[in-house]
């Protein structure tokens, strides 16, 4: 820059004597003649002069268009912070001014691009569903941690890798190929294989426009989805049933009542006993169906207070004792020894008294004549607990975990006969858990069942 200004200074200093000596040359060659000998050590040290203004006047100009051509370069490189400031004309000001400007509104732009850019890799990474966008040569150009999860690999070691190098799990490779066929977007379910019933759910969909190649993947684990679809269905298919059946027997019932048996005494006390048995088996059905329905969806309304344990347990024992007396069944209290008189729990007195019942009207039902029904409880600092031990009929190790299910019934035929609803113990579970309980059960077939309600001690909650 400088030596182009430099020589184009001297050749215009050159130029103006080249010129005024050739016109004086033009107009009298003698006179010229003169002229050189007498002037030409003054002419040389004019052209000295005229080169060294020459040099300071490139300079002077240069100097700003090197200091904007290094500040250009710095905000090339990246350097959006740096400041051009140069010592110039007006117009070099002006020009660093607008150099400067542009980095700062360059700066503030790259820094929305980059907080964008983190917002949304935040969204994607706090995903439930896994998001992973491909290119058309399937190399994955971007993948969040959920995806990594669903199909096992390793979201930051993914980019730029071949998709099918990343997972194995070949249904899924088959759904993102049928998706890349075709240009709407495409769903498509699949089991996972050996994964013990893991279901998935993937989404397909190309970039917009032509041209952006490739195609975003979402993938969705519907397992637990699929299981609350079938448990709804399983639901209503039981709650059919179990609705069904005292229908059925109170139809057939008066169906034998019309044809004439109401014309015997005897046969039509049994009938009618037989009516109202099932009919107070449906009202009891009915009652389990809405308590539980209020507890799944929160709308009962609790209101937890100070329950004194060991009344509560008493009470209960009282209210189911003559029903074990025509069973000939023992019920024993056994309060703890080494705990002090009025162990309060902090609960709903109304939801522990229908726990209490409940626990206590299963051990009854499945506990043969002359057996023995125990009720005991105890404290810790922070929460209290009862049993309900009865030396009844037991569980088998394989329905343990599923006692607490709705409509579960380890023997359905005796269930029936002793009218259960199959809805205590899902209701006791629901209860105490909405009181921050647990409830835990232990039995051995043949031996008996021991269920354990804990829930927070009062004053400690």
């Amino acid at each position: 820059m400088f030596w182009r200004l430099f020589s184009t200074y001297l050749l215009l200093v050159i130029a103006t004597v080249g010129l005024l000596g050739l016109l004086t040359f033009q107009r009298a060659e003698e006179v010229f003649n003169d002229l050189v000998r007498e002037v030409a050590t003054a002419l040389l040290v004019v052209v000295i002069l005229a080169i060294g203004a020459a040099f300071v006047l490139a300079r002077w100009f240069a100097r700003p268009l090197v200091e904007l051509q290094e500040g250009a370069r710095k905000l090339a490189d990246g350097d959006l912070g740096h400041k051009i400031r140069v010592a110039g004309s007006a117009e070099h000001s002006e020009l660093a001014e607008t150099f400067n400007a542009m980095s700062g509104r360059l700066a503030s732009t790259f820094r929305l691009l980059d907080h964008d850019r983190e917002q949304l890799r935040a969204i994607l990474s706090g995903m439930v569903e896994g998001v992973i966008a491909i290119d058309d040569k399937r190399r994955v150009l971007f993948a969040n941690e959920r995806a990594g999860q669903l199909l096992e690999f390793d979201p930051r070691k993914a980019v730029n890798e071949p998709l099918c190098d990343v997972t194995r799990l070949a249904p899924f490779h088959t759904v993102v190929e049928n998706g890349l066929t075709t240009t709407e977007p495409h769903r498509e379910e699949f089991d996972v294989p050996g994964s013990g019933g893991r279901h998935m759910e993937v989404y397909v969909s190309r970039f917009p426009g032509h041209g952006m190649p490739g195609a975003v993947v979402v993938v969705n684990d519907t397992t637990e989805i699929r299981r609350a679809e079938r448990m709804r269905q399983d639901f209503v298919a039981n709650a059919s049933h179990e609705l069904k059946t005292p229908l059925a027997v109170i139809k057939s019932s008066v169906e034998a009542l019309i044809d004439g048996a109401s014309e015997d005494p005897d046969i039509l006390a049994a009938f009618l006993e037989q009516v109202a048995r099932e009919a107070d088996r449906l009202a009891d059905l009915i009652k389990d169906m809405l308590s539980l329905s209020k507890i799944e969806s929160g709308s009962l309304a609790l209101e937890p207070r100070v329950v004194v344990l060991d009344r509560a347990i008493t009470d209960c024992v009282e209210r189911h004792h003559p029903r074990a007396e025509t069973k000939t069944l023992t019920m024993v209290e056994k309060p703890p020894s080494d705990a002090p008189a009025n162990v309060a729990a902090w609960a709903d007195p109304d939801a522990l008294r229908q726990v209490m019942d409940n626990l206590v009207d299963n051990a009854i039902k499945y506990t043969p004549n002359g057996g023995r029904i125990t009720v005991r409880w105890g404290a810790t600092t922070e929460t209290v607990s009862f049993e309900v031990e009865d030396t009844g009929i037991g569980i088998p190790e394989t329905d343990v975990n599923r006692v607490f299910e709705r409509f579960y019934r380890v023997d359905k035929a005796r269930g029936r006969a002793e009218g259960s609803t199959g809805l205590g113990l899902s209701i006791v579970k629901h209860l105490v858990q909405a009181m921050r309980g647990q409830v835990r059960v232990n039995s051995k077939l043949g031996k008996g069942t021991t269920f354990r309600v804990t829930l927070p001690r009062a004053g400690s909650a």
